[in-house]
């Protein structure tokens, strides 16, 4: 269990909220990490692993357009997945993953472990782009890690 899921946990105790993620390169290793805290199950309700873009699309309701002016690597996925899975799972805040964790797959402006993250709250809805180092499961692990920190971080800035 890392230290993150075990403070993220005491925090969402501690101020009643209910998280929620989706997740496209981190493939639910965020979920997993949430759920290695015993207890998990009274502030997370689930998580949307959606690895393709007709997913992203028809479960999450990022728009068609979306996906096709910005890509799903894009801070507009992010949040629009964000968005998606918290709506749909009812959270009071939710993070979301979109990235290139290799080894393929890379584009000239968009390398290997290229990631954006979404967080949507009762403060709204924002995204950052990060570059992860390392082979794919390192750049899994440090993704998944950087969520917990800034749904972590959005919770300290709205509750104190």
């Amino acid at each position: 269990m890392t230290d993150e899921a075990r403070i993220l946990g005491e925090l969402l105790l501690k101020h009643k909220l209910i998280v929620a993620s989706a997740e496209s390169c981190t493939g639910g290793n965020i979920a997993h990490l949430i759920t290695e805290v015993a207890g998990s199950s009274a502030y997370f309700k689930g998580s949307v692993v959606s690895y393709c873009d007709e997913i992203k699309h028809k479960v999450l309701g990022v728009k068609q357009e979306t996906l096709d002016e910005h890509t799903a690597v894009s801070l507009q996925t992010a949040e629009e997945m964000a968005d998606g899975v918290k709506r749909l799972m009812g959270a009071d805040i939710a993070v979301s993953t979109t990235g290139i964790a290799g080894p393929g797959g890379a584009m000239e402006e968009q390398p290997v472990g290229t990631v954006w993250m979404g967080v949507s709250s009762g403060n709204g809805t924002w995204a950052q782009k990060f570059l992860f180092n390392g082979n794919r499961e390192e750049i899994i692990s440090q993704a998944s890690v950087m969520a917990l920190r800034l749904v972590i971080n959005e919770i300290n800035e709205i509750y104190g």
